[in-house]
């Protein structure tokens, strides 16, 4: 009777346009917003709360946008949240240590996120690495990368009083939530090129049917390894937000943003099969994810309760996956 309900409410034209699965996840983003609120005793409440949240988005948000075109090739890319402490590192180190102005940096901490990009993309794309293998090289050739150029120190980016501090403006101006405006842009640029383009079609198409597509005459070698230079563009901008927020980086840092980064994907309804996803959906997977550190850390827990959660998230939204995968076929 319960599942005879469900198919109706799917069936409806409004749940049809919007998804399903987007609604669900809104609804339990707005639950677990109440829930935190009620849990504190109202301290959760309030536009203070809000923006600390946005930061951690921020930078997380850009992160699930990329993996998001590398997991629909059917793929997956474990370095990035390594390589955005590496974006971060060299480039902070060369404005405090070289004196290289701020636009100069900021260009730098893209066109490193791009290096690795272009690395990650050939080797998986052109020597048909397992994607696994890569990603795992990756993440701990950008943490040697970092430590050695930095020479293992921390850098710590300009305060929002310095000459140069004018970048954490990317974040907010005030309280106006600039951040958020520029993560939903490119959001729905990264939407518009999936949903839309003839580059967005081939890189689903390969996570659908690899083989099908190359025979039909498409360069696939071409299309998956630009899914993975994507995703290394948005890990250089997500190291951008990422020091916006928090201004200091250290070596060595960085791996347990990519599960994170991961789950806000998938639980957004992409599958980890590759074929299907959906930025609407990472955009609204990521917001749950930085409610809850926000709300895990705000009813005094640490941040290992939030790791627990995350994992179990992972695990709940690949099988349901792959339950669905089974009922369409």
């Amino acid at each position: 009777m319960g599942g005879r309900k469900v198919e109706k409410i799917k069936e409806n034209s409004f749940v049809k346009k919007v998804g399903f699965n987007r609604i669900v996840l809104f609804f339990v983003m707005i639950l677990m917003y109440a829930f935190f609120c009620v849990a504190t005793g109202g301290s959760f409440w309030g536009f203070s709360r809000i923006l600390n949240l946005l930061n951690y988005a921020y930078f997380l948000g850009f992160l699930s946008l990329g993996v998001t075109f590398v997991i629909a090739t059917g793929g997956i890319d474990f370095s990035i949240g390594p390589v955005m402490f590496c974006c971060a590192l060299i480039s902070g180190y060369c404005l405090t240590s070289y004196g290289i102005p701020m636009p100069v940096c900021l260009i730098i901490s893209i066109l490193v996120g791009i290096v690795f990009g272009v690395f990650n993309g050939y080797l998986v794309a052109y020597w048909s690495v397992p994607p696994f293998i890569v990603s795992m090289a990756s993440m701990n050739i950008a943490r040697g990368v970092a430590s050695v150029f930095t020479k293992t120190q921390s850098v710590s980016w300009p305060q929002s009083s310095a000459e140069a501090g004018w970048y954490r403006n990317f974040i907010k101006i005030g309280n106006i939530p600039v951040g958020l405006f520029i993560f939903l842009l490119m959001a729905v640029i990264c939407a518009m090129i999936l949903n839309n383009t003839k580059m967005g079609r081939y890189i689903l198409s390969l996570g659908s049917n690899k083989e099908a597509v190359r025979l039909s005459g498409v360069n696939v070698k071409k299309w998956e390894m630009l899914a993975y230079v994507i995703c290394g563009l948005l890990v250089g901008i997500a190291a951008i937000f990422f020091v916006s927020a928090y201004t200091t980086v250290q070596p060595g840092y960085g791996d347990q943003y990519n599960n994170e980064a991961i789950a806000g994907c998938v639980m957004g309804g992409t599958s980890m099969a590759g074929g299907l996803a959906s930025i609407s959906g990472t955009v609204i997977g990521v917001f749950i994810i930085a409610l809850l550190q926000e709300g895990i850390l705000a009813l005094g827990f640490t941040k290992d309760y939030q790791l627990i959660i995350t994992g179990i998230i992972v695990i709940v939204a690949v099988y349901c996956d792959v339950i669905a995968r089974r009922r369409k076929n």
